[in-house]
């Protein structure tokens, strides 16, 4: 809890996954993928319910070992590569009022975000108050500028490729651009509901460090979050 304010943290974690099979559960240095994401959220002062919303009964029987509450299965239709991520979130938040148990504050923890810790929990929990937001999304500066990128016709022509206005302008120079690095999201309830996700008006960015957003959706991604984790455990 903070400032009198009922948070919960959902875990969403479903097995079917292509990029890279079985990866919620898939050691990283030694434990389950989703086991690193249940302990920052139950590591943290401020969550007072740590949930996984799973379709899978392997990843349920590893997330309760570790710690955390799986008080549902996740319906089929809410675990396909279609089914969106607000919805698996309404889902579980829904699940809850029915049992009339109702949470002011709504986190949603990706478990393939490994290197986000119990401290960007709760830094993200206290800027959204300092901010008065909605909600609050965690982001990264971009590893390649957005500016140097653009689409290629079939023939490879590059002429049009970069706008003339940055044709000869320094990296250094191009203004900060930033993604959204899959860590961490947090809203009021009822602003979730109301704007079916995180982004609205009222929304704002907390800012993480590149080498803490990494994104697990492959085997490269999963062994380069391996050995940055490793690295930043000797220090």
């Amino acid at each position: 809890m903070y400032k009198k304010k009922n948070i919960i943290a959902i875990i969403p974690a479903r097995a079917g996954s292509k990029g890279l099979p079985g990866k919620n559960i898939r050691l990283l240095l030694g434990k389950p993928l989703i086991s690193w994401t249940i302990e920052h959220a139950l590591s943290s002062k401020y969550i007072d319910k740590v949930i996984v919303s799973t379709d899978d009964r392997k990843i349920a029987e590893i997330s309760r070992k570790c710690g955390a509450a799986v008080p549902f299965i996740r319906p089929a239709k809410l675990a396909t590569d279609k089914a969106k991520g607000i919805d698996v979130i309404l889902h579980a938040v829904r699940w809850f009022e029915k049992k009339r148990n109702k949470f002011d504050l709504i986190m949603l923890l990706q478990p393939t975000s490994p290197l986000r810790t119990a401290g960007d929990i709760e830094a993200a929990i206290e800027l959204l108050f300092e901010k008065k937001a909605g909600a609050v999304v965690s982001v990264c500066e971009t590893e390649h500028h957005p500016l140097w990128s653009n689409i290629l016709p079939k023939d490879g022509n590059m002429k049009n490729f970069l706008s003339s206005k940055i044709k000869n302008i320094n990296r250094q120079e191009l203004p900060a651009y930033y993604r959204i690095n899959g860590a961490v999201y947090l809203a009021h309830c009822d602003y979730l509901k109301r704007n079916k996700g995180f982004i609205g008006n009222k929304t704002y960015a907390y800012i993480m460090p590149k080498e803490k957003s990494i994104d697990i959706d492959t085997k490269i991604d999963f062994d380069f979050a391996e050995f940055i984790k490793e690295k930043l455990n000797k220090y």
